[in-house]
C-alpha cells in the first residue's frame, strides 16, 4: 500500500556515528528485507500491515528543507536510516530528488545509502556538492540469496552496476556489507569483485534483536536448514564469532591496502537465537 502523508519536519538530529542530520523521505519501504532492522518503526506507523508491504510517500518533505541558512554547511547529513530514500514508489513521486534539489545550495555532506540502482538517475544532483558519498549495500554476490533476504530490492548485477556508473561519474562510493549473514555473506569475494571501483566497504553484523530474530530463524529453517544449529551456536553467550570476523576483516583490509569503516555491536548480539515456530 502507497499513500501520501503530510509531515511536520523532515531534517532531524542523528545518534549514528557518521551523520549530524538524518532525512527519511518516506515510512517504510518497500524492500522486504528479512533482516530490516527498521521494523520497529512500525509501531510509530499507525499501519497494522506487515512491515514491507505499505510506503508513505513524504509529499510536502522537500517544502521543509530551509532556504537562506548555515546550519547544514559542512555537517554530515544522511539518507536514509529507517527507509531507502530509493524505494520503488521514488520513480513516480520523486521525493527523494527534490529533496536532494533543495540541500544542494545549503553544502552538506552528504551521504546516500540505498538498494536501488534508481540512485544513478540523480548523478547530475550529486556532482553539485562538494562532499558527496553515495553507498550501495551488497549483502551477497549470489543473486539466488539475494532474491531469498532482499526480494524487492534492485539485483545484485544492476546494484553493481550502479557502482560503477557513480565511480566513473567521480562520485565517491562504497559498499555497505551488511548485514553479515555467517556462511552466505562472502565479504572477501564482495571486496575482490568491487575494489577496482569501489573506494570505502563498509561490514556490520547480523542483529538479531526485536522481531528481527522471528524472520530471520523462520528464513533460515525454509531455506537455508543445514545453518540453524550453526547460528544458535554464534549466538549462544561468550561466543566469540563475532570479534574473530571483525579481527579477520581488520587483518584483511590492512594486508591489502583497503579503505574500510566496522560497524560491529557485539554485546547486543550475545543472546541465544533458539529456532521459533514460523
Amino acid at each position: 500500500m502507497i499513500q501520501e502523508i503530510t509531515v511536520k519536519s523532515i531534517i532531524t538530529k542523528s545518534g549514528l556515528p557518521d551523520a549530524d542530520y538524518v532525512i527519511n523521505p518516506y515510512v517504510g519501504c518497500a524492500n522486504r528485507c528479512i533482516y530490516c532492522y527498521a521494523r520497529f518503526m512500525k509501531r510509530f506507523s499507525g499501519h497494522t500491515e506487515e512491515w514491507g508491504s505499505f510506503v508513505d510517500v513524504k509529499k510536502n518533505a522537500p517544502d521543509l528543507v530551509p532556504v537562506n541558512t548555515s546550519r547544514y554547511r559542512d555537517k554530515a547529513l544522511f539518507l536514509s536510516s529507517v527507509t531507502d530514500p530509493y524505494c520503488e514508489p521514488e520513480r513516480l513521486h520523486g521525493v527523494t530528488r527534490r529533496l536532494i534539489e533543495r540541500l544542494i545550495p545549503l553544502a552538506p555532506r552528504l551521504s546516500v545509502q540505498t538498494k536501488s540502482s534508481l540512485v544513478v538517475r540523480d548523478t547530475d544532483l550529486f556532482v553539485q556538492f562538494a562532499h558527496c558519498e553515495v553507498g550501495m549495500t551488497v549483502t551477497s554476490l549470489d543473486e539466488a540469496v539475494r532474491q531469498e533476504i532482499e526480494p524487492s530490492a534492485s539485483t545484485v548485477e544492476d546494484r553493481l552496476s550502479a557502482l560503477k556508473k557513480l565511480h566513473e561519474a567521480g562520485i565517491r562510493n562504497y559498499i555497505f556489507i551488511g548485514p553479515i549473514l555467517p556462511n552466505i555473506t562472502d565479504w572477501k569475494r564482495i571486496i575482490e569483485a568491487t575494489r577496482g571501483f569501489v573506494d570505502c566497504f563498509m561490514f556490520e553484523n547480523l542483529n538479531i534483536k526485536g522481531t528481527v530474530r522471528h524472520h530471520v530463524n523462520r528464513w533460515l529453517a525454509e531455506s537455508h536448514p543445514g545453518l540453524v544449529d550453526e547460528y544458535t551456536e554464534i549466538y549462544s553467550r561468550g561466543n566469540g564469532y563475532w570479534q574473530d570476523t571483525e579481527n579477520d576483516i581488520r587483518s584483511y583490509c590492512a594486508a591489502e591496502g583497503v579503505e574500510y569503516k566496522l560497524y560491529f555491536h557485539h554485546k547486543s548480539t550475545s543472546k541465544n537465537l533458539l529456532l521459533e515456530p514460523s
